[in-house]
């Protein structure tokens, strides 16, 4: 890390957090959660005639629907394999030939996978979290999850944050998701602080597409499925395997007493 991002780190006067992935370890859920759905519907396509490609749950989650609202990445992984389905609507049977019922059907899993799991938080980024609370600076959470609230209850992190910015609010509120710009933005808006002078911290290429259209301060990749190379062709300005690397950035002397 340069000494120029070493001193941006700990000048900021907020932090963006995305989930899944960089808060907790629940990225490998919603991964197996699109691939039994997206199996389970190529499998039926199969059977009507059409050719069975499984879903990558490497290549396919990171490229197509890693980071982004849901039924997003159902039309993204669908697209790439040619099938465009009609979007229906939230009351759609769960696994219906529609665009919302095969988000549904995801969604389904992962409750009941969360449900059958304790979530475990990324202790590097738990450390970072308590540390930038230490310091006074304000945080939130930016998600394009609508379970966020539940994940951060489970993981015993509701009350480390000042705002969180999720699927539902995006929904509320007509907000783009992630590659856009405007949860962070939002996010940025709720803590009163201008987006040069806040941190956005990813670990998709979307999320990271994202902070930087937002021209935010500055864009932290973090490694764990994406490589470092894809994160920084995205437009991070660092990339780090745990968040635990950032925190001899802060200055000490900004930390409550």
């Amino acid at each position: 890390m340069t000494r120029d991002l070493l001193g941006t780190v700990g000048s900021l006067q907020a932090w963006l957090f995305d989930l899944d992935g960089v808060l907790t370890d629940t990225a490998s859920v919603h991964d197996a959660a699109w691939k039994e759905t997206f199996d389970q519907f190529l499998a039926q396509r199969a059977g009507d005639g059409a050719t069975f490609e499984p879903f990558d749950p490497v290549r396919d989650y990171e490229r197509f629907v890693d980071g982004k609202p849901r039924l997003d990445g159902v039309r993204s992984f669908l697209s790439s394999r040619g099938i465009h389905l009609p979007e229906g609507g939230p009351e759609d049977a769960s696994g219906s030939p529609t665009v919302n019922g095969v988000g549904s059907r995801k969604n389904e899993l992962v409750l009941r996978m969360l449900a059958e799991n304790r979530v475990v938080p990324f202790p590097g980024s738990v450390a970072f979290v308590l540390a930038l609370r230490e310091a006074g600076i304000r945080m939130a959470v930016v998600s394009a999850s609508e379970n966020c609230a539940a994940v951060l209850e489970a993981a015993g992190m509701s009350d480390l944050f000042d705002a969180r910015v999720d699927g539902r609010v995006a929904i509320e509120r007509g907000l783009a998701g992630k590659p856009a710009p405007d949860t962070y933005l939002y996010a940025a808006e709720l803590l009163e602080v201008e987006p040069s002078r806040a941190g956005v911290v990813e670990d998709a290429p979307a999320g990271v597409a994202s902070g930087r259209a937002g021209r935010f301060g500055l864009v932290v990749g973090v490694s764990r499925g994406a490589t470092r190379e894809e994160l920084l062709s995205s437009g991070a300005d660092l990339v780090v395997s745990d968040l635990s690397e950032l925190i001899e950035a802060l200055d000490p002397g900004r930390r409550s007493s």
